[in-house]
């Protein structure tokens, strides 16, 4: 399993579920096509959240934030 995973959910509800379970987030991005994406440290912990969400869990492609501009 890989350590990211693409949640609908909003960015301030992932951290706070994180918390709550006591994993620490690698990485986190609200999506363009809605909901967030989160990296843990490892697959366990991913796994772990996966449950937690269960069907908001989005399997299918996602459009993400362009994290570099072009060359200028």
């Amino acid at each position: 399993m890989s350590r990211a995973i693409n949640i609908k959910a909003t960015k301030d509800h992932v951290i706070a579920t994180c918390a709550k379970r006591k994993v620490p987030i690698s990485a986190i991005e609200a999506l363009l096509s809605g909901g967030t994406r989160v990296v843990m440290n490892n697959a366990d912990d991913t796994a772990l959240i996966a449950k937690a969400y269960g069907s908001k869990v989005i399997t299918g492609t996602v459009t993400r934030t362009p994290t570099r501009m072009g060359m200028l």
